[in-house]
């Protein structure tokens, strides 16, 4: 009995944890709209893991153990907490060792031969030009300790500065703000998936982590019969340039063109029309920012040569 309660002592004191599992779905799949997970490649370079805090699960990461950057992190978000940043990052001892213990651990308490064999370690982007991009961020986090999960370098990819810094941490903030004052007060439920598409050159001459090439973000709002009622996304290029916003339909699109993949899948929900890309400042005047159900693209293109029609009409009287 001593000896459990000495076990569960040194649980509740950890710092943070993470499990790599064999499904996430079923693990923790209250992440993902209806407990289905984005696509995920099947390939064993590719790991599986719920990230949790004190025995809590705070959201999911499918995570690319070759490239050394996730895929994409899945979560849900409740409003606005106002969370503090951290001041450390943490990494994830399984990546390196099976038989290591669940737990996020700072790099100067892991002693394992190999380590950043198959993950990011802090020194790697210490070396290079790039910042450690959350795709699950703080600003959308659902509690402080969940914000605080949010430090690890599994759910971390090389994202430009200005970008980081600038527009895309614009768009978390504008993302969060929308969807608390438009899915929230309709007691929709919302998950969003944030990931990454790795290009082609890695974060410096001497260190094998691969830079993205594209970020993109997606949200689905669930209603009580698990209809997504509202949703969209949005994919920017790794330069400090605004993303811009799309249909999921069509973001899943371009996502299977540029993972080299049949398709994409990134939200189990109803079916939406093909939509084609938006700026943001079309995604501005849409009614996620106002207090209208948003217009879908289909119904501007069959609106606009209607009107064009009238119009003639009108003018050859």
């Amino acid at each position: 009995m001593l000896l459990l309660l000495h076990v569960l002592m040194l649980s509740l004191l950890s710092n943070g944890s993470a499990k790599v599992v064999q499904d996430f779905e079923i693990e923790c799949g209250q992440f993902f709209a209806n407990r289905k997970s984005p696509t995920r490649f099947s390939k064993p370079q590719y790991r599986q893991i719920c990230q949790n805090q004190n025995n809590v699960f705070y959201y999911a990461t499918f995570y690319d153990t070759d490239k050394k950057i996730p895929v994409y992190s899945a979560y849900k978000f409740e409003g606005l907490m106002n969370c503090t940043r951290a001041n450390a990052w943490y990494i994830e001892p399984q990546l390196d060792d099976n038989n290591a213990p669940p737990d996020m651990k700072l790099e100067k308490d892991v002693k394992i031969q190999g380590l950043g064999g198959h993950q990011a370690l802090n020194d790697n982007y210490m070396k290079s030009e790039y910042d450690r991009g959350h795709l699950a961020p703080v600003f959308q986090a659902q509690s402080q300790s969940c914000a605080d999960a949010t430090f690890t370098l599994t759910n971390a990819a090389p994202q430009n500065r200005s970008f980081n810094r600038g527009q895309w941490r614009v768009l978390e903030r504008n993302i969060a703000k929308n969807l608390s004052d438009q899915c929230l007060p309709n007691k929709y439920s919302v998950y969003i998936v944030t990931g990454v598409v790795p290009g082609t050159k890695n974060i410096s001459d001497t260190v094998n982590v691969i830079v993205p090439s594209h970020f993109w973000t997606a949200y689905c709002c669930l209603d009580n019969n698990n209809k997504c009622q509202i949703s969209g996304g949005f994919i920017g290029v790794n330069e400090n340039f605004t993303p811009d916003y799309i249909s999921v339909n069509y973001l899943e699109t371009e996502l299977a063109k540029l993972y080299n993949f049949t398709s994409f899948n990134l939200f189990e929900r109803s079916t939406e029309p093909p939509a084609k890309k938006q700026k943001e400042s079309e995604y501005n005047e849409n009614s996620l920012l106002q207090n209208k159900a948003p217009m879908s693209c289909c119904l501007k293109e069959k609106l606009y040569p209607m009107f064009s029609l009238v119009f003639l009409l009108f003018l050859t009287k």
